[in-house]
């Protein structure tokens, strides 16, 4: 009952932006962490930005500064804005919803970015 969907992605040149989005359907319980992960070709699945319900954000090291992840609830749609993008972002991205008290976790189908030297 629950579907997230990625968009946004896409090629671009080092040093540009892209915003991606995550539309949510079916029901989410109040006390959620939502988050992107991304995984590069030969590589695991690696957590790139988390959000909780309270507003409190956390990114790897790697794009702090660079990356900003938010939620617009009105819209049920969470995005990570991309900025000075870097060769080594590229990587399918994969929205995550984690329900903190049921323990559910859902996963988007992923969207690809490129980002070409």
């Amino acid at each position: 009952q629950v579907q997230l969907v990625e968009s946004g992605g896409g090629l671009v040149q080092a040093g540009g932006s892209l915003r991606l989005s995550c539309a949510i359907s079916g029901r989410i319980f109040s006390i959620n962490r939502m988050g992107w992960y991304r995984q590069a070709p030969g590589t695991s699945r690696e957590l790139v930005a988390t959000i909780t319900n309270g507003g409190i954000t956390n990114y790897v090291d790697s794009v702090k500064g660079r990356f900003t992840i938010s939620i617009n609830n009105a819209k049920n749609t969470m995005y990570l804005q991309m900025n000075s993008l870097k060769p080594e972002d590229t990587a399918v991205y994969y929205c995550n919803v984690v329900n903190l008290v049921g323990g559910l976790t859902y996963w988007g189908q992923g969207t690809q970015v490129t980002v070409s030297s």
